[in-house]
Order: C-alpha cells, then structure tokens, then sequence
C-alpha cells in the first residue's frame, strides 16, 4: 500500500524518486496521482515527504484535482533555462529538473526512476542531470521494484475500482454469450444477421463497443479463440476463423477503466451447442483442479506453492505439467496467477520468478487461472478469476460469480 512505500525505500536504499510522463495510461504514475488529464508532468517524492507534481501551465487545473502538492513548469522559464544552457535545449531541460530537485530538497542520494519517455531524450537529459549533480545517483532498477511491490496490497478504493470492472467484464461476457447462443446456425457454423459466417473479428468488436459503452477500455485486446488456437494459451484468435458448434473457445478478457485505470481478468471456457467427449473430460479436470485450490487456500501461504499443488494435480490425471517437464507445449503450460491492478500483470507472481514476499495476504489481489491445452487436438480449456483477500482473511471473487458450464445450449436451432 501506500502508506508502505517510505519503508520499501528505505529497504532498496532510495532516497527519493522520479516518476515521469502522462497522468493516463502511466500505471506508476496513475497509482501516486489517482490519474488525470495531464499529458506530461513529473512527480518527485523524497522519502519521508508528500510527493510533488510538476505540470504545464496549461494543465494547472487538472493537475490540481490531484490534491497533491503542485507545480508549474512556469516557474522554471525556459527561455532564461536556453539562455543559461547557451541556446543547448538538452542541457536546459537538465537544469529544469537540477532546479526541481534542488526545491523539493533532493539534492544528494540514490533517486529511483519511473514513469514512461522516449528512452532517447530521457536518457539524454537524464544523463546531463547526473553531470550537474554528481552527488545524485539515478537509478533505473532498484534491486526491488518496491513501487510495484507497494502496488501489491491494495486499499479499499481501489477494491472497489477493481470490483466494478469485475462488474463491468462479466456484462459484457454475458452479452458475448447472448451473442452466439442467438445466433443462426448453419450446418455447424454460426451465422451474422446478413447470413456470413460469425467470425472472431465480429465478436471482438462488439467487445470493444460493449465495453466502451460501459466506461472501460481493452488495450491489450482479448483472447477469443476457437479450436487449434484455444490451445494455445496467449493465441488471441484468428480474426477470420468462423465460430462453430462443438469446439472449445477460450475467452480470455483483461479490460481496465478508462484513462488506463484498473484491471480485471476473466476467463472461461465455452462449447457452443455440444460438447465432444474429449472436451467434457479435459474441462472436469480443469474445473476440479480449480475448486480444489480455492478450498485450500490459506492466509500467509507462499503463492508458488499453489502453483507446485496445481502441477501435482494434473501430473496425477496423467498430463505433462511445466514441474516436470518445463519446457512442454501441451498439458498445464504456464503459472497458476499473478496480480491484478494497474497493470494486468502485478505482484504477487505464482511463477518461476516469484519472490519469497510474494505472499497472500489481506488486500492482495490475483488470479487463479489452471487450464490444460492440446493445440493438435483441437481443445484447449482455462477457467479463470480474480480473486482478493478480505481483512478477515477469507478468499473471494472480486466480481460477480459467473457461470461455470462448458456447454453453451444454442437458442436457435440449426442443422448439424
């Protein structure tokens, strides 16, 4: 949280930092500033203080809905900065923030950097501000990513921001579902109300509209695949492959809020009509491997370990499982979860990479998401939710609970 991070940089060495860009779509910057419409501002905290942004004239007003202590650019003229600088627009822009630093007391130790720029200019003008203050040492990965790690617990505002995208993506996985179990059917293809072929590329865009409709934004896109491609686990669909009965779609959707907010992540695992024999089976094991976890899941556990418990699982149902055999394409391919905030990726990690401290514990949010995936035959199958931590120490789904039926009933019949 927060009211964590003076202590997370005291622990990485850091006596202050620098975080850079736009208010929105700028998740480090989004999380200090609650967001914006600040096209480009620079935020410096010292340890131990409130944080100060500084802003263009033009935007004084947004920047100030921040409630953050505020400062414009103007106070820094460029003009006499260019003079200074003898007409050196790089050094001029150094000086600038030699003079910002300087007035919110930052003139020497360790300064983690964050936040997004054009890695050229910033590293040029980054680089002429460590020669004007050689007492101030820039620093571009701490051995901890202690904001991130800050990140990871989160308040309850930001809960609740999550909770209603958790709203908002369920909607709209229910419109999708109406969608498709309304549609005419044709053999076993699916129809568009013009006759063509229903195609992924048609099912995404109404994605896109259902959730601009309802305030959120899909950056990153959505994983909507049928068939070859629901088993493989970041396909994200081929645009022109028709929707049929009888095969396994992964539906895989991350949306955040608009202005690059808060994500949820949600998967679920459809058949349309029918499902083969095959499909049914490899979906009851995902789904049983699935209630399992969340029946063991304990307050204070080691998130990995979920990950090594859903590896024992499915090695025991006879599949190949990234424990064994890491480097396998089929069977239980990836890690169980990870975070869910700002970025769609955010601590804890259940992965190889996870750190000691990546613990569950209450205000953590993540995901559980096993699946199993045979590409060559057609089947792939992920359940997935997002899940926090409550200050009782229960687990709960942030969103609503949605179904879990792998068998999608088509509401107009057609010929098979």
């Amino acid at each position: 949280m927060k009211t964590d991070l003076d202590q997370l940089m005291a622990e990485n060495g850091m006596d202050a930092m620098l975080i850079t860009g736009p208010l929105q779509h700028n998740p480090y910057m989004v999380y200090l500033t609650g967001g914006g419409h600040v096209t480009q501002a620079d935020l410096i905290q010292k340890r131990g203080e409130a944080p100060v942004l500084f802003h263009g004239s033009m935007e004084r007003d947004e920047a100030a809905k921040t409630g953050l202590q505020t400062r414009s650019y103007s106070l820094y003229p460029f003009a006499d900065l260019m003079k200074e600088a003898e007409g050196d627009r790089l050094l001029a822009m150094a000086l600038r923030y030699k003079r910002m630093f300087e007035d919110v007391g930052v003139t020497r130790g360790k300064v983690a950097l964050y936040g997004q720029t054009d890695i050229g200019r910033g590293y040029a003008v980054l680089d002429r501000l460590s020669q004007l203050m050689p007492d101030v040492e820039l620093v571009g990965y701490p051995k901890e990513d202690f904001l991130l790690r800050a990140m990871a617990t989160k308040e309850e505002n930001e809960l609740a921001r999550i909770r209603r995208m958790g709203e908002v993506t369920t909607t709209v996985v229910g419109m999708v579902a109406d969608l498709l179990t309304s549609s005419p059917v044709r053999g076993e293809v699916l129809l568009r109300a013009d006759g063509e072929p229903l195609t992924i590329r048609d099912v995404k865009a109404k994605i896109n509209l259902w959730l601009a409709e309802h305030g959120a934004e899909n950056p990153e896109d959505t994983i909507f695949a049928i068939g070859h491609d629901a088993g493989v686990p970041h396909s994200s669909g081929n645009p022109t492959d028709v929707l049929r009965l009888g095969q396994t779609i992964v539906f895989d959707i991350f949306p955040n809020e608009a202005g690059g907010g808060y994500f949820y992540d949600f998967t679920r695992t459809w058949s349309l009509g029918y499902a083969t024999d095959e499909a049914l089976k490899l979906y009851e094991q995902v789904l049983s491997v699935y209630q399992t976890l969340v029946s063991e899941m304990e307050v204070g556990m080691h998130f990995p370990h979920y990950q090594k418990r859903t590896c024992e699982l499915f090695e025991a149902m006879g599949h190949p499982t990234v424990m064994s055999q890491p480097e396998t394409e089929v069977g239980y391919v990836h890690s169980l979860g990870h975070g869910v905030g700002l970025f769609i990726h955010e601590l804890p990690s259940a992965g190889m990479l996870a750190s000691p401290k990546d613990i569950l514990i209450p205000g953590s949010v993540f995901t559980l998401e096993p699946g199993l995936y045979y590409p060559e035959r057609g089947l792939g199958v992920r359940i997935e939710d997002t899940y926090t931590v409550t200050p009782e120490g229960k687990f709960t789904v942030l969103g609503p609970v949605f179904p879990y039926e792998l068998v999608l009933p088509m509401k107009k019949t057609g010929g098979r």
